[in-house]
């Protein structure tokens, strides 16, 4: 038979699976005699009783030659939610298959040589009942009550098994973090016996000198600086092997740490699908609209004109361009209005008011969304409605002197935030359109923010029009709406603004999560500690919007050619990555299955200092949380048009 026959009749003994598990595999000689690699990062694709399908990402060119000539043998680890441990095995490559649109991966077809027989079939019973589940509910659609058990069973296993992604990732990150702190103990004792070392040989050089003067006048005293010199050199080579043995242990300790991260790289993709997965179960087929919070018992049917602007941008930038229209539906076609204006929630069953207030940003946000929704999908449909936002709040431009947006028509007040917004549209509409008043809008804007907000002396940035209460999504949204060139153009220092954010407003607080263990979170508050009774608290939505705007702040110095100042944002970037991924709760309903989600902030029903309370219930999740945490994890910035 031909080879690629036998490699057909091969592949068509594996089970096709709409889901993945993570593999971490190593290649071993054909022997078994030596190991050729270390621990590598994979992904189940199909399974089978005698072997696996595996997905490999960014092998050595080395590595891809040895699967594909067959040279080697593969030791397994593969994750089963199923499963506590994971399950181990030795595979033979059948069969490899590249794949020509993604140059760094890999299929490879594996024949189990070695495998626990018990797991296997445990592996076996979980792809079946995966592959013929829509088979078998159809053929016995008859027997509800049979039905319900069944789907009750696969929906608590599918739970099970989304919880377990979410639990995997905090202990994978919580272990990653232990062991970072090894390797600075290592250092710091490599440091202190480097000292001592040091201070050996300074005195052993002045023992030297001392002893080639008594050579001369002194010889009876030789003797006894040679005793104290030959105690002194054993005691220095004694502290360098002690600086050998903490090398080979920071060497050990690094090979730990780099296995970790591949895993929690893995874990993180894994886990920021699975919140995405959130984000569009829990959109209303009727209505189109997302619950805002899922857990709070007294707002959990309300849908914030801001939350849904969010998810529109979510789901466009994700592909999923019939939810971001079923929500921009709404708004143009159903959703009530006063003195042509968005109100700032509606139910997300009937569409009908939640309340009655209406403000500035939700709108302008709304027509946020409906620009890149256009400029993604090239439909431009909803580009009406994103004019007729824009008229509404040039309209309230007009009626102040210093072109700044009052927070609403019914308001006397001015946000920072609302007109930060507000410059971002206005910048987005001009791209698209081209037309002169959507610049002129934004220019005066501009204006208005340098008179009123911007103040270099002493806050860098007031929350509002007299108000120098320090808001944190005000110096990130700076950041992300305006950008550090234009910033800086105008006499503002993006270092200094991001700097003052960090100093005032990240704190360290101890977060209960759901299965009671406490974790250590470092992120951003709502306000400048220091102004705030209860103490600190990490919001989820305001700690990723400064995650995004240390990420621009990289790229914004890497096109400057200050390598290092861009890699110290990019690393504070990916530090608060680390911990906002600490926080992923999994949900608690019935129709988030487990799936990952951020609550709006590390503690329940608490003031952020801004007028408004943290939702109720610590399993709360957040939508305006979890889209701003897949915005920093995509590195989408949602305030700037890309070409």
């Amino acid at each position: 038979m031909p080879k690629n026959l036998l490699e057909l009749k091969e592949r068509r003994k594996y089970l096709r699976l709409d889901t993945v598990f993570p593999v971490q595999f190593r290649l071993d000689s054909l022997d078994g005699s030596r190991i050729i690699s270390g621990w590598q990062q994979g992904f189940t694709n199909n399974l089978g009783k005698g072997g696996i399908c595996l997905v490999a990402f960014n092998l050595e060119p080395e590595f891809s030659a040895l699967l594909k000539n067959k040279q080697v043998l593969l030791s397994l680890e593969i994750e089963m939610p199923i499963i506590k441990r994971p399950v181990r095995a030795l595979a033979i490559v059948m069969w490899t298959s590249a794949i020509p649109s993604q140059p760094n991966k890999l299929l490879v077809g594996l024949g189990y040589k070695n495998i626990d027989p018990v797991q296997n079939r445990k592996i076996m019973r979980y792809a079946w009942g995966k592959k013929l589940f829509v088979p078998v509910v159809l053929s016995v659609i008859f027997f509800l009550g049979l039905i319900i058990g069944i789907n009750t069973f696969i929906n608590a296993r599918l739970t099970a098994s989304n919880k377990r992604l979410v639990e995997q990732l905090v202990n994978v990150l919580q272990e990653s973090s232990s062991t970072k702190e090894k390797i600075k103990e290592i250092n710091r004792g490599k440091q202190a016996l480097q000292l001592k070392i040091s201070a050996l040989e300074t005195q052993i050089g002045v023992i030297e000198k001392e002893k080639a003067l008594a050579k001369e006048f002194q010889t009876g005293r030789l003797k006894s600086f040679n005793v104290l010199l030959e105690k002194l050199s054993q005691e220095r080579q004694g502290l360098k092997q002690e600086v050998l043995e903490l090398q080979r242990k920071e060497a050990v300790v690094s090979e730990e740490v780099l296995r970790l991260d591949k895993k929690k790289t893995a874990l993180e993709k894994i886990n920021f699908e699975k919140m995405y997965r959130w984000l569009l179960v829990h959109q209303n087929a009727r209505t189109g609209l997302v619950a805002s919070f899922e857990g709070d018992k007294d707002i959990e049917s309300w849908a914030f004109s801001y939350d849904q602007a969010l998810a529109v941008l979510a789901y466009t930038y994700l592909g999923d361009v019939s939810a971001a229209r079923k929500i921009l539906g709404f708004f143009k076609y159903k959703a009530k209005r006063t003195q042509g204006r968005f109100l700032n929630a509606y139910y997300t069953s009937d569409g009908n008011p939640a309340e009655y207030i209406v403000h500035s940003g939700p709108n302008i946000w709304v027509g946020i969304a409906v620009v890149q929704y256009s400029r993604i999908t090239a439909d431009n449909e909803f580009m009406g409605l994103a004019e007729e936002i824009a008229d509404t709040a040039i309209n309230l431009q007009n009626q102040d002197k210093d072109g700044g947006i009052r927070g609403g028509p019914d308001t006397t007040w001015y946000a920072t935030e609302h007109n930060l917004d507000a410059y971002a549209f206005f910048n987005m509409l001009y791209k698209v359109t081209g037309k002169s008043q959507y610049a002129h809008a934004r220019d005066k804007v501009l204006q208005w923010l340098l008179k009123h907000t911007y103040d270099k002396a002493d806050i860098p940035i007031k929350r509002g029009k007299g108000d120098a209460t320090i808001a944190t999504d005000t110096y990130a949204w700076s950041i992300a709406a305006i950008g550090p060139e234009k910033l800086q153009e105008v006499g503002m220092n993006p270092g200094k603004i991001m700097e003052f954010a960090e100093d005032n407003c990240s704190v360290v607080v101890d977060f209960r999560r759901p299965d009671g263990r406490s974790i250590k979170i470092k992120g951003f508050d709502f306000a400048a500690r220091r102004n705030i009774a209860r103490g600190g608290v990490v919001s989820s939505e305001w700690t990723a919007q400064m995650i995004l705007s240390f990420n621009l702040m990289a790229d914004f110095y890497y096109k400057n050619n200050m390598p290092d100042k861009a890699g110290a944002y990019k690393a504070k970037a990916d530090a608060y990555m680390i911990e906002l991924s600490n926080m992923i709760i999994s949900s608690a309903s019935a129709s988030g299955q487990g799936e990952g989600c951020l609550p709006y902030a590390t503690q329940d029903y608490v003031d952020t200092g801004h007028g408004w309370m943290t939702p109720k219930g610590s399993r709360t999740g957040s939508v305006s949380g979890t889209a701003y945490a897949l915005f920093a994890y995509y590195k989408f910035n949602p305030l700037e048009l890309k070409e």
